[in-house]
């Protein structure tokens, strides 16, 4: 089988910046699946350019955290365990994972998807920012559980895994453990009956790529061609740099840079050169729709 690889533009919706950034990537062609983080202020904007743009594949990016200092957002749902102790959402997953009661997430879980249909728009997929979901910090597969059954409820291909391999492994963890993980995440995949990639290859930005912008799409590209056969999934948060960008986030320039890497035709010319094929969600779907109907 060959290569294939979708990278998700996360973070559509967080801030204009952020906004105007995947909007360029879209129409100039050069990248081909986002999600929305429906909870944020600027969600409206992401949501009604999805709804003018039904052949690109942007979906919901589950929203559980506000990790930012004074750039926040609160729930859509009235669940006070969602909360920290100023009325937000919890800055960090783990957070999530301590506080949050599994009602009270799945209740979000489900607005989120709902707002996202009450304002006209067709998800073409699911997603979790900053991992919230997984139970990975606290151990909690209750956390997954609920979100792939609330997944197969409403029909929607989600962001996991099925499978492993040691060039997708994340940092730290060993890869007889990784392995291990995927075997619970493709049998809740059946059970539920809702569609993954095989692989997920997590961004990891060490000190050592930001030395320069050249260096990190030097790392990047290399670690983005070194993928199993078979479709992987991969992320990015594209946004211009801007002074309201610069106000949320210190990581202001990171963010500029994968912008510019998916705005730089030779990136693609790169990718294509190692065999490497970009795919958008909805391809995913239909790949593994025609694959299950082979079986």
């Amino acid at each position: 089988m060959a290569k294939y690889l979708i990278v998700n533009a996360d973070d559509f919706g967080m801030c204009h910046s952020a906004n105007e950034a995947v909007m360029d990537l879209f129409r100039d062609g050069k990248i081909f699946s986002s999600t929305i983080m429906m909870p944020c202020p600027a969600a409206r904007e992401a949501v009604d350019f999805s709804i003018e743009n039904p052949q690109y594949a942007i979906g919901v990016h589950l929203t559980m955290t506000s990790e930012w200092r004074t750039y926040r957002w609160k729930p859509l749902s009235p669940g006070k365990s969602l909360l920290d102790e100023y009325g937000y959402m919890w800055h960090e997953s783990d957070d999530v994972g301590h506080h949050a009661k599994l009602k009270d997430l799945e209740n979000e879980v489900r607005a989120q998807i709902d707002y996202a249909h009450a304002l006209g728009m067709k998800p073409s997929h699911i997603d979790n920012h900053m991992g919230s979901l997984y139970g990975h910090e606290t151990g909690r597969l209750s956390l997954l559980d609920m979100t792939l059954r609330v997944m197969g409820e409403y029909g929607y291909a989600y962001r996991l895994y099925t499978d492993a391999a040691p060039s997708v492994t994340p940092a730290g963890i060993p890869y007889p453990v990784y392995k291990a993980s995927s075997y619970i995440t493709r049998a809740l995949a059946k059970k539920y009956n809702v569609i993954m990639p095989d692989f997920l290859l997590f961004p990891d930005w060490t000190d050592d790529l930001k030395t320069s912008y050249e260096h990190y799409r030097e790392t990047i590209l290399k670690i983005w061609t070194d993928i199993p056969d078979g479709i992987t999934e991969t992320f990015i948060h594209p946004a211009f740099d801007t002074e309201e960008l610069a106000g949320i986030t210190a990581t202001h320039t990171y963010r500029f840079w994968e912008y510019t890497l998916m705005k730089d035709p030779e990136t693609h010319k790169y990718l294509n050169d190692h065999g490497v094929t970009l795919i958008s969600y909805r391809d995913l779907i239909a790949m593994k729709q025609e694959e299950k109907r082979r079986k």
